[in-house]
């Protein structure tokens, strides 16, 4: 029986093949490889789709984090509010400059930082907040704001996962001082290799950072500050360039497929399909359901038998990874974390999936539960 992936990029890259080969071929033809006009037409074109003055093409959505936090002048010792609940790019960059994470359990409906748990921890060290829009959906951007606003902090949204999102008629890039996107492959708008970008309203803060990601050159040979080699190459431009006019009909699709798994899902015992926060248009990068812990392994191990790739974001909380134990985080410190932690699962999700595959996913689901409770 054909296997199900959790992202299918063959799948993209067959139904646009002429697009992002003419592309390709069109950069392999000038060989004008780093910067120039191919990335300058995506970074217009970005900026439009989010609604933001600027975007800064940079190399990766991890680049795209620590150049707005070296933009913003974070140093030794600054601490940045930000969730456990995220991949581990969220904070390396803050570790890198010397700065400090200061973790925030999640809201346990929407994944995303809990806004009302923020004021406590701030500290005259406090310098910034950043919420990851995690698997597509906003954050309370609105909550998050307002305390920002009283307590004088900058707000750097992490939206790796969350391209064309919005949240009260805003995307994701359109509210902090800054947002990071990554185009990884697997992301909603990707790239063939590593590639990211910076949005922001903020002219300044833009050519900052278009200067650092280029060794912080003045002219060719002339550098104004130390900077770093984190430019996007044209051969990515190009290809997002090519893909970019597609974003919205694929999360139009992602959204059905979404309602489609909810629907079949809703009433499954032992399946909490994800909460939509009130106000927000999600992504769903990631289509992430819960189930009983105890379980979850064995569920996911008899779906991958059934040929279903489906898999876990996030399996362990950070304050628990073992490169941050440093922070002196212990476990039950972020309860909400943890537990999503033990419970979620992730289902196959892409814009070119089937109705018939999405019906076998949750067929394979529903086989798999009884065989888990019976054997339990």
């Amino acid at each position: 029986m054909e296997e199900i992936p959790l992202v299918d990029l063959k799948a993209q890259y067959a139904a646009h093949r002429q697009a992002i080969d003419a592309a390709i071929a069109r950069v392999l033809g000038h060989t004008g490889f780093i910067g120039g006009p191919e990335v300058r037409a995506f970074e217009e074109a970005f900026a439009a789709y989010q609604g933001t003055r600027r975007a800064v093409g940079v190399a990766s959505g991890t680049a795209a984090i620590f150049l707005i936090l070296r933009a913003l002048g974070i140093r030794p010792g600054d601490e940045v509010i930000t969730t456990p609940h995220t991949f581990i790019a969220t904070v390396e960059p803050l570790i890198a400059l010397g700065a400090w994470p200061v973790f925030v359990d999640i809201d346990p409906a929407t994944y995303n930082l809990d806004p009302d748990q923020i004021e406590a921890a701030i500290t005259p060290r406090t310098r910034a907040i950043m919420p990851v829009h995690l698997y597509g959906q906003m954050a309370r951007m609105d909550a998050i704001l307002d305390i920002a606003r009283r307590h004088n902090l900058a707000v750097i949204e992490d939206a790796a996962q969350a391209h064309g999102a919005t949240y009260r008629g805003k995307r994701a890039g359109q509210w902090g001082v800054a947002a990071a996107f990554s185009f990884y492959p697997g992301k909603n708008l990707g790239a063939y290799g590593d590639a990211g970008a910076v949005c922001t309203d903020d002219d300044a803060l833009a050519d900052e950072i278009a200067r650092l990601r280029d060794h912080g050159r003045a002219s060719k040979y002339e550098h104004a500050v130390i900077g770093y080699g984190e430019r996007l190459d044209a051969l990515q431009a190009a290809i997002l360039g090519a893909k970019l006019p597609y974003l919205d009909a694929w999360n139009a699709a992602r959204r059905r497929i979404a309602a489609a798994y909810t629907a079949a899902l809703r009433d499954l015992p032992g399946v909490i399909p994800p909460a939509t926060l009130p106000g927000a248009e999600p992504v769903y990068h990631i289509y992430c359901i819960r189930v009983e812990a105890a379980r979850r392994d064995r569920i996911l191990a008899a779906l991958h038998e059934r040929g279903i790739g489906a898999g876990i974001h996030y399996p362990l909380p950070l304050h628990l990874q073992p490169a941050l134990e440093f922070l002196g985080a212990r476990r039950g410190d972020f309860p909400h974390a943890e537990a999503a932690a033990r419970t979620i699962l992730s289902l196959p999700i892409y814009p070119e999936m089937t109705e018939a595959q999405v019906e076998r996913v949750v067929a394979a689901l529903r086989e798999v539960l009884a065989a888990v409770s019976t054997r339990a």
